[in-house]
């Protein structure tokens, strides 16, 4: 009988450091638990200090820090205070903004302005020298409203600005790399609020509708984010992951 060997791999980030910004809950957390398995010390930050120390306990996390990322001085202080540099950086904070003209919540729709679009210019503008070379910055993006329609103003600009603002940054901030990452509906809390109850039902249409048969999840995201952390030949591209959502009509 033919014997079978299994060839160990290293773990693909032993020393490393891994920044997850947004890292309490869903994709952020999915990337940083799978970049753990993988070797890298991880530092989380998040809004909520109880899910972040819950997060950070459970991942026995390097460090952790409380704050809002859209405040230009609070994430000033943050990068400021990491002890060493760092070799990635994953923004995952932010929330999109659905709505009308003629309903829209100004406040609301700014603040994920601020979130999807100055966030990651502020931190790769605190990246310059504490980022390792060859390291890598994550940002996230959406597919969604690639589509016009209604209701999408807000995430349109955010979906059509942010893989030429990734491509910039990865010339101007070389050998730092830059990528983005632009997913469809991933199902995680996030999700579940903004569905509400209607969450399972689009849960059913997806898994009935997608060439993959099934619903995209945070797991699925956070391989790609590690993938993107470890292979150095990538740098200033956008990577879509929607299950091929976008592949159906309408």
């Amino acid at each position: 009988m033919a014997s079978t060997s299994v060839i160990a791999r290293a773990p693909a980030l032993t020393g490393q450091t891994v920044v997850v910004i947004g890292g309490s809950g869903g994709i952020g957390l999915e990337t940083a638990r799978l970049a753990r398995a993988e070797g890298a010390d991880v530092v989380l930050t998040g809004r909520d200090p109880g899910r972040l120390e819950q997060a950070a306990s459970a991942l026995g996390a390097l460090d952790s820090a409380a704050f809002d990322a859209t405040d230009p001085a609070a994430l000033e202080r943050f990068f400021h205070g990491l002890a060493t540099p760092v070799d990635q950086v994953m923004i995952t904070a932010g929330r999109p903004y659905y709505g009308l003209l003629a309903d829209m919540d100004v406040e609301q729709a700014r603040r994920s302005f601020d979130e999807h679009m100055w966030l990651p210019i502020n931190v790769a503008r605190l990246a310059i020298g504490r980022v390792r070379p060859g390291g890598t910055l994550i940002f996230m993006g959406g597919t969604g409203a690639r589509r016009a329609r209604p209701g999408l103003t807000i995430a349109a600009m955010g979906t059509a600005a942010l893989p030429a603002m990734t491509a910039n940054l990865a010339l101007e901030l070389a050998p730092i790399r830059v990528n983005l990452i632009a997913a469809g509906f991933v199902d995680t809390p996030l999700s579940a609020q903004l569905l509400g109850e209607d969450l399972d039902q689009r849960r059913e249409q997806l898994r009935g509708t997608l060439p993959i048969r099934r619903v995209v999840g945070p797991a699925d995201v956070a391989a790609l984010a590690v993938h993107l952390m470890t292979n150095t030949a990538l740098t200033g591209a956008t990577y879509d992951i929607d299950g091929g959502q976008q592949l159906l009509p309408g």
